[in-house]
């Protein structure tokens, strides 16, 4: 499975979108620069389609585009006027030559999902390596409004539980990729969603 994140080196704040390709080419959320289409298109001609982590403008912003341009099948948690399949805890989807089991984990959004295979995790904005406010492991924001740090705790406790053992991929919504021990990772943002700090402290 080859992982390519489109948005990279993008002025524009966006996520990470991670184009997979090997198997059944898939777009892990769309992101907010405008030149993802040709991004794309450098790297193949069709999407199957696109999976979405949540429904942040980040992740979504050029979800039209990308629908026009590829008329791939959409997958989202909460309803969205592109999606065509609906997705919940414990569905299996095909991403790549993979199978990655639907890990519900809000908190960060209420939408949120991660995705999780024998070898590799799209964790959205769940978990993140780097980020910005800690190396190593640091977790999603949730000092907006709708946002929980005690339901974020619970989902990354949850997504810890469902980790296989062994699994040495994390790509996340933000930041760099990660590849490990990435039990470590999770376990290590864990402890500092808990320590229920100010994840950006007033500077």
């Amino acid at each position: 499975m080859d992982v390519h994140n489109v948005t990279a080196g993008a002025d524009t704040f966006t996520c990470n979108a991670y184009l997979v390709t090997g198997g059944v080419t898939t777009l892990v959320d769309a992101g907010a620069v405008p030149g993802v289409v040709g991004a794309i298109r450098e790297r193949t001609e069709t999407i199957d389609r696109v999976v979405l982590t949540h429904q942040h403008g980040d992740h979504v912003a050029v979800l039209d585009a990308v629908m026009d341009a590829f008329q791939p099948d959409c997958y989202a948690y909460a309803d969205h006027p592109q999606r065509t399949h609906a997705i919940e805890d414990g569905d299996t989807i095909e991403i790549g030559a993979e199978a990655f089991e639907v890990v519900y984990t809000p908190g960060h959004a209420d939408d949120h999902v991660s995705l999780v295979s024998d070898t590799t995790v799209f964790t959205g904005d769940v978990v993140v390596h780097d980020d910005g406010a800690f190396e190593g492991g640091s977790f999603g924001r949730t000092d907006m409004p709708g946002q929980s740090r005690e339901r974020l705790i619970e989902s990354i406790e949850t997504l810890l539980d469902r980790l296989p053992e062994g699994i040495e991929g994390m790509y996340s919504g933000h930041g760099g990729p990660f590849h490990g021990d990435v039990r470590a990772i999770v376990e290590t943002a864990l402890e500092r969603a808990q320590r229920k700090e100010p994840k950006y402290p007033e500077s």
